[in-house]
């Protein structure tokens, strides 16, 4: 039972993490705005100054990329927060009661999983190549710490109670 607890706690984490994140994003919007668009713009890239991409400079294309990455900030928090009430609601009952609540909690580490790893490691990271610079690289280390904690939580939560 102490293990239902730490999952149902863990889940708490993860949703405010989410959430806190993609409130002070827009609480800064701004800043958040011109952070997203240096590293699109590809700017003082000088390690690897050529790529298979082009330079992001279109203001709506930034908008864009800012919103996606926001709202699926906040849609991870929710999800996780749907998870972690889903199994505090299961936590007297049966292990394949607890087990079946897990859903929204593993989508929820799932969705933050998919920004920070797939949006920040994978298209940030790799393809614009955002470790050059101090803002890119500074936020990709963040994007690690986030997704690590959303892996983590995930495989945690995902292991069958008995």
């Amino acid at each position: 039972m102490p293990v239902r607890y730490l999952k149902i706690l863990f889940m708490i984490f993860i949703a405010l993490l989410c959430l806190f994140y993609a409130g002070q994003n827009v609480a800064n919007l701004d800043a958040c705005y011109q952070a997203f668009a240096y590293v699109l713009s590809r700017a003082d890239h000088q390690i690897y100054p050529d790529s298979i991409v082009p330079a992001v400079q279109n203001g709506a294309v930034i908008w864009l990329a800012l919103t996606l990455v926001v709202s699926l900030e906040f849609l991870a928090g929710l999800l996780a927060a749907k998870g972690a009430w889903d199994l505090w609601s299961a936590r007297s009952g049966s292990a394949e009661t607890f087990n079946a609540a897990k859903t929204y909690a593993l989508l929820g580490c799932g969705t933050g999983i998919v920004v920070w790893l797939g949006l920040f490691a994978v298209f940030g990271g790799a393809l614009l190549q955002m470790w050059q610079t101090d803002i890119g690289a500074g936020s990709l280390e963040d994007a690690f710490q986030f997704f690590a904690a959303c892996a983590f939580v995930f495989l945690i939560v995902n292991t069958a109670d008995n």
